[in-house]
């Protein structure tokens, strides 16, 4: 024997319906005949509600009631043999008439009980389950119509009538012996108290019928056909890696349950739970698939927990004084109260001082318990031994549930640091002795972000999926994006990391796409979707976001975006820069930076800003965390001036090599930008301070490679004339270089906090003799890297190798 029951969106449609009938007939094929437990159509119970609470009113329900006639009329007109509509018809006709004459009478009175109401939306299941009877008497004759009212008897509490489970089990037992060989299709949600008056049993009544049926019947399984594939790991419609979980024990699904699953009502399991029945959670719309296993164990799993619920809005009510400390009671007193007048708790938490109280309630109910609190306790609130209740609202309840979690160490940790590095605080704690669930309360507008950060931290075989928004689709910003894509199976496949452009911007459009832009073609939807540029609102959009694993990346070179950084960092988002401006301004401000991103736990990573794709700054980093002493740093961080002077020999003049770099691209329009070191200085001003140094950019002692005519030249033009004008000078050191057998080379040091740069001649003993083409070259002398130097060596321009570095950086964002 088996249960079935089928909810609303399984019988809501023609379509839905042939699904139930094809899920029946398999089973029937194999000789099973269920019983059947069917709830309304979709959106029947809120129409019959309306239609009662409307009627109450004094409005009419006569559409209302004409839109119900038609959605039941249409499946018989298409599912039922036109030689067997009319007692179909008859019978429909008949409940709804007796229907018309219940709300005639509300309408009449302008009174509506709790009473009527039941028995008026009773209606739903009446309707729907004859109906399906009748639908699946043309393929199983057996088929009969059962009215629960006649089988599960209930107090006469109206609107959630308590079962009276071992007289309903006893009257089921004996229907199902009278009845051997029929096919049963049973009404979900109604019942019926000792006086024959229908009842109904609240949320999740259907289920709770089946249940009952179920451990009635010591049932195989109950199967509960919806619209999903089971109970999910978390809610899909805010973790879209959320996927169905094969197996939970009881314990489980009423924990997850409990705290926002819609799949199961955790009070509709007891019976089941009771005589260890199983449960499936099957989908209509997808029968191959085998849904969720719940059971008395909970299975094999390497998941550390089985799902993460929430609860969407929740209230919070502090209670803090010192009349509460040591005082035997209190609790009960205060908790008593709130389930005398059928205020639920959601979760309670208590300082161990017993100083404070802190429970969490439905935000419906939040402002009439602090009345009944500030009316029990006026006394002690009066003699200021109790503080006034405080309310707050606009909060969610986030839990995360499994067995596995028992006595497993770094279960919290990991839940705490998933939130922490993602800036969402966590305003209460609650776990029980048991340890299957640990909850937290934060805020509502964290809620999205906080399931998916904690998703991504317990689910590690998913792939954690880091959302960028990238400023500037110049050379590197777009060589960034092909990178990505070139690169994107390997992430998946090697380092668990999918990377979503949510937002792209440039200094004419804008684009933003939750799941991903496309970046096959990010080019024509920036162009033919984006919008007008704006980096205020393209900076606040990504707050509002609010997404986790969340980084800013900058590949620009301009100012605008770094007053932007304090408040990005402040919105607990990672930053990616290749932009130099932030890091070698003033001092204070690379400081505050580095400290504001340190506080609100995220990363501040600008590996390209000295080395472009070169190890440089995390080399350096790894150094001093390590505890190595930095004795001296010498570099070449000019890929232009290496150019230069690597290419500056033989007969070569400097006019014509410089003019040549220009030609190739290796300098900036105006070839000064490059010689007079101002870029080579910031790089040396951000390893300076990296390394500890407090240094402004005015203390850094800057070379000149240029005579002083060839600075004040007016145009790029005239400075090619006194470049001209130079070339004796720049002969003569070529000339002297070579005749000590030395290499000419614009070297920036620092040593013992003083930073300098300038021309040199080096001999071939010294690391940078051997230079060649645009190539940087960096070497760190230190306490173990005394004798011979640790030298990092490589190209440190082009738009792939700094693309590269920002890539890098990327995909380092919180590992």
């Amino acid at each position: 024997m088996k249960v079935l029951k089928f909810g609303g969106t399984s019988v809501g449609s023609v379509k839905s319906i042939n699904n139930l009938l094809e899920i029946l007939k398999q089973g029937y094929a194999q000789g099973e005949k269920p019983v059947v437990v069917l709830s309304a159509m979709s959106g029947v119970t809120n129409l019959l509600t309306q239609m009662a609470e409307e009627a109450e009113k004094g409005i009419s329900f006569n559409h209302a009631l004409k839109e119900l006639e038609l959605k039941h009329f249409t499946v018989v007109k298409q599912l039922i043999q036109l030689k067997n509509q009319n007692p179909v018809f008859t019978q429909l006709k008949i409940f709804l008439n007796e229907l018309e004459d219940l709300l005639q009478g509300v309408l009449n009175l302008r009174e509506l009980s709790l009473q009527s109401k039941d028995l008026i939306v009773s209606y739903g299941e009446r309707c729907a389950a004859f109906l399906i009877s009748k639908i699946a008497e043309q393929y199983f004759p057996e088929s009969l119509f059962v009215e629960a009212t006649s089988l599960i008897k209930t107090d006469s509490s109206f609107g959630n009538a308590r079962v009276d489970l071992s007289l309903s089990e006893q009257i089921i037992r004996h229907f199902v012996q009278q009845h051997p060989q029929r096919f049963l299709f049973v009404t979900g949600y109604i019942a019926s108290n000792e006086n024959g008056r229908v009842t109904t049993l609240g949320r999740g009544g259907s289920d709770y019928t089946a249940a009952i049926f179920g451990a009635a019947l010591q049932a195989e399984s109950i199967e509960i056909w919806t619209d999903v594939d089971g109970m999910l790991t978390a809610d899909p419609r805010m973790v879209k890696k959320a996927f169905p979980l094969p197996i939970l024990s009881y314990t489980e699904a009423m924990e997850l349950s409990y705290f926002g699953a819609k799949v199961i009502y955790p009070p509709t399991m007891i019976p089941a739970f009771m005589k260890k029945v199983p449960i499936v959670i099957r989908n209509t719309f997808n029968p191959n698939f085998p849904g969720t296993l719940i059971q008395q164990d909970s299975g094999q799993t390497h998941f550390p927990i089985k799902g993460i619920s929430s609860i969407n809005a929740i209230s919070v009510i502090n209670l803090t004084g010192s009349g509460m400390i040591g005082k035997a009671g209190f609790s009960g007193r205060l908790f008593s109260l709130l389930a005398r007048k059928q205020i639920n708790v959601v979760l309670i938490t208590q300082s161990s001082s017993e100083h404070s109280i802190t429970f969490a309630i439905h935000p419906t109910d939040a402002l009439r318990a602090q009345q009944l609190i500030e009316s029990e306790f006026e006394l002690e609130l009066i003699a200021k031994k109790l503080e006034a209740p405080v309310i707050e609202h606009d909060l969610s309840v986030l839990a995360i549930v499994g067995e596995n979690m028992k006595q497993t160490p770094g279960m919290s940790g990991k839940l705490f640091y998933a939130l922490g590095r993602n800036g969402i605080n966590v305003r209460a704690i609650a776990q029980g002795s048991s340890e299957y669930n640990i909850s937290v309360i934060i805020n509502q507008a964290d809620l999205s972000k906080a399931l998916n950060a904690v998703h991504d931290a317990f689910f590690t075989a998913l792939k954690k999926t880091l959302h960028a928004f990238c400023l500037g689709t110049g050379n590197i910003g777009s060589t960034l994006f092909r990178q990505l894509l070139e690169q994107k199976d390997f992430l998946r496949d090697n380092n668990d990391i999918q990377v979503k452009i949510v937002g792209i911007s440039n200094s004419r459009k804008m684009l933003f796409n939750n799941e991903g832009v496309n970046l096959n073609s990010w080019q024509e939807a920036l162009d033919q979707q984006g919008e007008k540029a704006d980096l205020a609102i393209f900076i606040d959009r990504m707050q509002k976001l609010n997404l986790p694993n969340c980084i800013f990346v900058d590949n620009t070179a301009s100012e605008a975006p770094i007053n932007y950084y304090l408040p990005i960092f402040e919105s607990n988002i990672s930053i990616v820069t290749c932009n130099k401006i932030a890091n070698s301004s003033s001092y204070g401000q690379y400081k505050l930076l580095r400290d504001t991103a340190r506080k609100h736990g995220v990363d501040f990573y600008y590996e390209t800003n000295v080395g472009a794709g070169l190890p440089i700054v995390r080399t350096l980093k790894d150094l001093m965390t390590s505890g190595d002493r930095i004795i001296r740093i010498e570099a070449i961080l000019s890929g232009t001036i290496s150019y230069i002077f690597n290419n500056f020999t033989g007969d070569a003049s400097f006019h014509d090599i410089v003019k040549t770099a220009q030609e190739l691209g290796y300098t900036e329009p105006d070839p000064r930008d490059d010689l007079r070191g101002t870029d080579f200085m910031r790089k040396m001003l951000i390893l300076a301070r990296d390394g500890g140094d407090v240094i402004e950019p005015a203390d850094v002692q800057l070379g000149s490679i240029l005579p002083e005519a060839c600075l004040q030249a007016p145009t790029v033009a005239a400075f090619y004339e006194e470049l001209k004008k130079a070339d004796p000078y720049f002969n003569d050191l070529k000339e002297k270089a070579t005749k000590e057998n030395k290499a000419i080379r614009y070297i920036g040091k620092l040593v013992n906090g003083r930073a300098s740069i300038d021309l040199e001649l080096v001999d071939e003993s010294h690391p940078f003799y051997n230079l060649s083409g645009s190539d940087n070259i960096i070497s760190f002398t230190t306490e173990r890297y005394k004798e011979r130097p640790l030298v990092v060596k490589g190209p440190g321009a082009g738009s792939e190798v700094t693309a590269g570095g920002v890539f890098a950086d990327l995909i380092n964002v919180g590992a």
